[in-house]
């Protein structure tokens, strides 16, 4: 068994790792200011625009994109260092393009489907969301009851979806609709590829989240697609989708790991710096031990994740372990960060630390491609499940 990440690997968490430290966290003072005055959190065009060139520059767009159109065609486990140290930052920014559509349309995409979107989605051209959760619906996709009715030479979309992520800027989202069926069957979903601008698509509302962040409400209403618009096979969209999830919850909870271990060197530098009652916090017992279990619990999560990337990259049954990484790196950084406030007592509370807006990133995924509790019911079924 080895546990040498490839020197090519580092090289490239490196770099990212720079690139992080240099372009984004300098960025976090104005966005948090931003979101302290009620004005979100997002980067600004001019600022994004800044980013998006150096980090092309520096040759870290595509990483996981094909060669043939461009890309690095990086494993997943190359992917999970790269995704921990942009987890180290508060700025919402992904490196185009965002892997798990990448990987979507990467498996299903007709060679039509891939010269209109997948190419230019791949050289930072477009911006994508997929569009999952209903209101009735979220945890269980297989409850989705929005309908995609064959009409002659197109398909006809109705229903309505929430907690749309990115839906401001993207330029198309992957919608799963029900096409055969009833709800709670797997089976008969579909996935169809809809541009923003389609008449009946509309975005109904943004939904203001914790830390300054938005989700859309979106609907559909006799929205009118092309039949070629329907990615990979009809009624078979259910697989992909769980790809497609899984892939999230890969990088999940690798920028738990990179928020968590951001949040333990903050504890490791100011513990041996601040004096209570004519003792320094890193000499108290319940200092030492939260640094203990924060590394202790980084290290095992970062293992797992490691681990469950493996699997992955050589086409293994990954589904339990997916499940555990997504509980396990989730809570691990909420507490770890918790315990970061907690030590920097009421400057931990303020906005003017990071460490407020690393907690409530941590809260939202906790919910967020599947509650704690599900996963958890999940690694439950499936254990007992291989002892039947």
């Amino acid at each position: 068994m080895d546990f040498e990440i490839p020197q090519e690997h580092r090289m490239i968490k490196d770099l990212v790792a720079r690139f992080v430290r240099d372009e984004l966290i300098p960025l976090e003072p104005a966005l948090m200011k931003r979101e302290a005055a009620g004005e979100g959190i997002s980067l600004t065009a001019a600022e994004r625009d800044k980013v998006d060139r150096r980090s092309q520059e520096l040759g870290l767009w595509g990483l996981d994109a094909p060669e043939d159109i461009g890309g690095h065609d990086l494993p997943v486990s190359a992917m999970v260092g790269v995704n921990e140290e942009m987890g180290r930052t508060i700025v919402h920014y992904y490196l185009p393009p965002d892997t798990p559509n990448l990987l979507m349309l990467r498996r299903t995409a007709t060679p039509e489907q891939k010269r209109k979107y997948l190419e230019p989605y791949v050289r930072g051209e477009m911006s994508s969301a997929i569009i999952i959760s209903e209101p009735g619906a979220g945890g269980d996709p297989s409850g989705m009851t929005t309908r995609a009715v064959r009409d002659g030479g197109d398909w006809v979309i109705n229903g309505r979806k929430i907690w749309i992520s990115n839906m401001d800027r993207a330029d198309f989202g992957i919608v799963m609709a029900r096409t055969d069926g009833t709800g709670g069957e797997r089976g008969g979903i579909s996935a169809f590829i809809v541009d923003k601008g389609t008449p009946g698509f509309e975005v109904a509302r943004m939904i203001p989240m914790l830390g300054g962040v938005f989700t859309a409400e979106v609907t559909f209403d006799d929205c009118r697609i092309p039949a070629g618009q329907l990615l990979g096979v009809e009624g078979q969209g259910f697989a992909p989708m769980q790809e497609r999830l899984g892939a999230r919850r890969v990088q999940m909870a690798a920028w738990c790991v990179g928020r968590a271990q951001r949040a333990l060197d903050m504890m490791v530098e100011y513990a041996p710096q601040r004096k209570t009652f004519g003792a320094y916090l890193s000499d108290r017992q319940a200092i030492q031990w939260w640094i203990a279990d924060a590394a202790t619990r980084i290290h095992a999560a970062r293992l797992m994740t490691y681990e469950a990337a493996w699997r992955l990259d050589r086409g293994m049954d990954a589904r339990t372990q997916l499940s555990i990484i997504k509980a396990y790196a989730t809570e691990m950084a909420w507490e770890v960060i918790d315990h970061a406030m907690q030590t920097f007592g009421a400057m931990g509370m303020t906005k003017e630390l990071p460490l407020q807006q690393m907690a409530n990133e941590s809260r939202l995924m906790r919910i967020y491609e599947g509650p704690t509790e599900v996963h958890k019911w999940v690694v439950a079924r499936n254990t007992l499940g291989r002892r039947g």
